[in-house]
């Protein structure tokens, strides 16, 4: 074997753990862990040796999306509860979407009152390396998102055939995961662009003095775009300031939810899809916010918000860019499976987790092809 396959696979062992183990935790939802163990392992105990050994097929696997796990909620910042989304979200897959496929990589082991190395001090990494590896000098990341972006920088470099999928968790957690996927397309001299579904802009400099945060992480992935405008937003409409100014400022572009709703979604999917083709772009990666549904569609999030996009509206546009363009890299955010906020009890985190299921699936099944 290749000593890059050894070393992200050593990468792998050390800052990942199986399937639904991202959260740290004795007691809480142990049934659901164990449940999900059953599901993909058909034991509960005892599976890290299966998730290992697991790991030497990912070269072999027929499928070109990879799943990962990232259980971090301390990059959001109103409800907290989305840590528990990879767990729930998995789970929600194999019940309700058994053919969308793709090999498990695992869960980013996330120590929760952590989110990027560069806030910490020497002393606290060193302290945290010796909980997570035990070894207070190693040589790697103790963050979510440090991790997250170590260890996708190292999976691209190993399989230029493959994507990632990656399932949250804030938003924040969009930031490493796009960041080494638009590093590795520069490299492979791909044109790209993010395909954002969101309630929310996503474009502060920085929230209460942090720069990487669920309220800023596209505003520091746009340097590593081909142009600002490669970032197309969809759903948009939770905003203190107008459209103009964030297409202005930035120089990215917006489709609000009005906007769609009244000029229906085939018509904005072809007028995006004319603007890709215009910039010459080659593949796309779609983050996806729950959010970006109205809150009937998706209550269990941090900020659930009204007058927002049906799933028919997101599906219309996704099928229509997915029959234009490779979709390579995907994520879905923000599904906070213990929360329910909505007002008007009409809907729940089933509900949330059934939506986000299908587009999940749909993401996942345009990867692979």
């Amino acid at each position: 074997m290749s000593t890059q396959w050894q070393t992200f696979k050593s990468k792998v062992e050390h800052c990942l753990c199986p399937p639904g183990d991202g959260v740290f935790t004795v007691n809480t939802a142990k049934e659901r862990k164990a449940a999900l163990r059953n599901k993909l392992y058909g034991q509960e105990d005892n599976v890290e040796p299966l998730w290992r050994d697991s790991l030497e097929t990912l070269s072999q696997s027929p499928y070109k999306a990879v799943t990962l796990g990232i259980s971090s909620d301390c990059g959001g910042g109103i409800l907290r509860g989305a840590n528990w989304g990879p767990l729930f979200l998995r789970s929600t897959l194999i019940d309700q979407q058994p053919q969308a496929k793709s090999f498990d990589l695992g869960d980013v082991r996330v120590i929760p009152h952590l989110l990027h190395d560069k806030y910490l001090n020497d002393a606290t990494i060193s302290n945290c390396q010796k909980a997570l590896y035990d070894n207070p000098n190693s040589e790697y990341y103790v963050s979510p998102l440090s991790i997250t972006e170590d260890v996708c920088d190292s999976f691209y470099a190993t399989f230029t055939d493959k994507g990632i999928f990656g399932i949250g968790g804030d938003h924040s957690i969009s930031y490493p995961l796009t960041k080494a996927y638009l590093k590795a397309k520069r490299e492979q001299g791909k044109r790209t662009a993010i395909i954002h579904f969101d309630a929310h802009t996503d474009l502060l400099v920085e929230r209460l003095g942090i720069d990487l945060c669920f309220g800023s992480w596209c505003t520091h992935i746009l340097e590593f775009l081909p142009a600002p405008h490669h970032l197309i937003q969809f759903g948009i409409r939770s905003s203190g300031k107008p459209k103009a100014h964030w297409e202005s400022t930035f120089g990215i572009k917006q489709h609000w939810a009005h906007e769609i709703i009244e000029r229906g979604a085939q018509d904005v999917a072809s007028e995006v899809i004319a603007q890709l083709k215009a910039d010459n772009v080659d593949e796309l990666y779609v983050s996806f916010d729950i959010d970006a549904l109205d809150e009937e569609f998706a209550s269990a999030t941090g900020t659930p918000e009204g007058n927002g996009l049906t799933p028919k509206h997101a599906l219309d546009i996704l099928v229509a860019l997915a029959d234009e363009f490779p979709i390579t890299g995907a994520d879905m955010m923000e599904i906070a499976p213990f929360t329910d906020s909505s007002l008007v009890g009409q809907s729940s985190s089933e509900t949330t987790l059934r939506e986000g299921a299908k587009i999940s699936a749909f993401l996942i099944n345009a990867m692979n092809r």
